[in-house]
This record gives structure tokens, sequence and C-alpha cells, in this order.
């Protein structure tokens, strides 16, 4: 019964350290076991027959209970001191409450900075910049342009168009760019590229599908992320986003793309895709999306039409970041309002 109780216990352990991302613990108790496993010293041979077969079984299993069982508690500990530093910086970030908070004026970027994959927080090409009173994305290279600031509790409004360029190994390929909501961890943490976050996809074909983009923090410990939407399947087992279907979480171990509900199953990654149920605008007219976060619940409208929704997502707080993905376009509206006072979800003007 002991050795079962403690093999429970170790499986707990290791659940505890997986899900947490507390590798550490795992280390430390790990080597803690086995030393509770050995004897300190060798006990004289005339001793060995005084002691009976039971206590010789039950001394190193109690010693293996006890050392599993402070395990737990550094478990427990971690968890509890990591939920609460995560709480304290949910708490941390703006929620707009007075007005809207503009995160561009049409004038300049100073709400953000820049990141890609090539040159860090460099940006010679000038991939991101302003023309016309628009945040102009090039395209020329992976990376973001991130806010300073974190945010949480918001209702969202982004407007963009395609450009005409494309760049690299997706010069034939559908238009490619995202928004990157609840960003959390370091600059690169996906690949050298984006910050880890959840991504209001924005692709031909795919405006509005929930992509997590995981990754690890400036420590390189993985990111805990997930969240859960009602979802189905279509006819090639790919998830889409069904409003009353059933629950299922996605997280770093079901890691898959949740389809907007109207996304075309003949989606191919070819220039210029358009599928007969998209609601974004064609290339050269702008979409509008409107991203509502109220704790972890998440609401995507692409040009007023509700197309994606999650629960419970974690983290439900972070940065803000706009990809560069070998695609040109441009953003003229970026906007967070307190949650019940933004505008309607509504088409975008021309």
């Amino acid at each position: 019964m002991l050795t079962s109780l403690s093999s429970r216990f170790e499986r707990r352990v290791v659940c505890d350290c997986e899900q947490f991302g507390m590798k550490e613990l795992f280390v430390v108790w790990h080597v803690a076991d086995s030393v509770s496993r050995r004897p300190l010293c060798r006990r004289p041979r005339h001793h060995d027959n005084k002691e009976s077969s039971a206590s010789r079984l039950i001394r190193p299993t109690l010693s293996r209970v006890f050392v599993l069982t402070v395990a737990i508690a550094l478990s427990v500990g971690g968890w509890i001191s990591s939920a609460a530093a995560q709480c304290g910086a949910r708490e941390a970030a703006i929620r707009p409450t007075s007005g809207v908070i503009k995160l561009f004026d049409g004038k300049s970027l100073d709400a953000f900075y820049t990141w890609l994959k090539d040159t860090k927080y460099e940006d010679p090409r000038r991939v991101f910049r302003i023309t016309d009173g628009m945040i102009h994305v090039t395209g020329d290279g992976l990376g973001c342009l991130t806010t300073k600031k974190e945010y949480r509790d918001y209702h969202l409004v982004l407007e963009f168009k395609w450009g005409k360029r494309t760049w690299g190994k997706r010069k034939d390929r559908a238009r490619d760019s995202g928004l990157l909501i609840h960003s959390v961890g370091a600059d690169g943490g996906y690949h050298g590229v984006w910050m880890p976050s959840f991504e209001v996809q924005i692709i031909e074909g795919g405006v509005g599908d929930f992509i997590l983009v995981t990754g690890t923090d400036e420590h390189g410990r993985q990111i805990p992320m997930s969240l859960t939407c009602e979802v189905g399947r279509d006819r090639d087992g790919e998830v889409v986003w069904k409003r009353g279907g059933k629950r299922e979480t996605f997280d770093l171990k079901n890691r898959r793309r949740i389809n907007w509900f109207g996304r075309d199953p003949d989606w191919a990654d070819v220039l210029g895709f358009r599928g007969k149920n998209d609601v974004d605008s064609p290339v050269g007219q702008w979409t509008r999306l409107d991203v509502v976060c109220d704790g972890g619940h998440i609401q995507v409208y692409v040009n007023g039409v509700l197309v994606n929704e999650a629960f419970d997502a974690h983290p439900s707080y972070g940065r803000l970041q706009l990809q560069s993905e070998m695609a040109e376009n441009f953003f003229r509206r970026f906007e967070l309002w307190p949650l019940g006072r933004g505008p309607k979800p509504a088409p975008a003007e021309p």
C-alpha cells in the first residue's frame, strides 16, 4: 500500500511540474528521491538478522513518501507563487476605463517597439513605418510591431487592408499577417520571431482563426497557454468554431488552429485565395476587426460578424503585436475601448 501510495505521489509531482513548467522542481525531487533509496551507511552484518523483512520494506518506502511529500509541497508552493505573480502582472496591466486608448494617432509609433527575427530590435529596412497617416507594414521579413505596455479587459478595434507586395517563400502564397493578443514572455520566444500569445489570424481566407503562438520566457521556460472553445470538425477533421458545440480545451499538448466558422474547407495557400463565405473585404479594401477581451472570454468580429469565440483563456492579459509575415498591409485604426462602451461591431467604412 505504501509503495502504491508513493507511486501515485510520484505521478502527481511529475504532472504538477509539467503543467506549470517547473522542471527544476522535478529535478530536485528526482535527485532527492534517488538519495532516499540509498542507505546513508552500511549496517554491520551482525545486525542484519535482527531487522525484519517488513521493517526493511517499510523504512525506505516511508523515506520515499516523506521526500515525495516535500516535493509536492514545493510544487504547490511554486504554483501558488507563480499564480500570485501572474495575478499581480494581470492587475498591473492597463484596463481602459475612462475613454478610448488610441494606440496609433496617425503620426507616430511611440506606443510601440519593433522586433525582427534577423535584426532583433533594429529595423534597418524600415519594415514598420508610417505612410499617409497609416501604419505601413512592408512585409519584408518576419517580426512584429509590439506595444510597450500590457493591456487587459478591452474592446479592441483594428482596421487593415492588404497591399500588393509579397516576399520570399510566400511570394505566391496567401497574404498573411496577424493580431497577437495577450502576449507575454520573451521577444522572439516563438522560434525567434514572436512573443508567445494568442493569434487572431489575418490571412486570406482565414481572418478570425485562433492560433496558439507558443514559446518561452526570458529564461527559456515554456509559457503555459490554454483556451477553451465550442467546436466541431469539418469534412477534413479540422477544428471549426461552432456556437453551442462541444467545449474543447486547447493548450501546449492539444495545439490546434481553431478555424472561424465559415472557413472554406477547400482553402488553399495561394495568393489571392478567397472563400465563398469570407466576410473580410477583398484586397485593397478596408476590413474591421473587433476583438472583445473580458477576463478569459474572447470574441472576434470581422466586419461586424461574430466569427470566433473562446473561454477561459490563459494568460488573459499582455502586450499586443502586429505581425510582419512576408505580405504588405496597412492599418489605419488601432484602439482600445472600455468594455461595454466601444462602438458596435460593424463593417469598415471605405
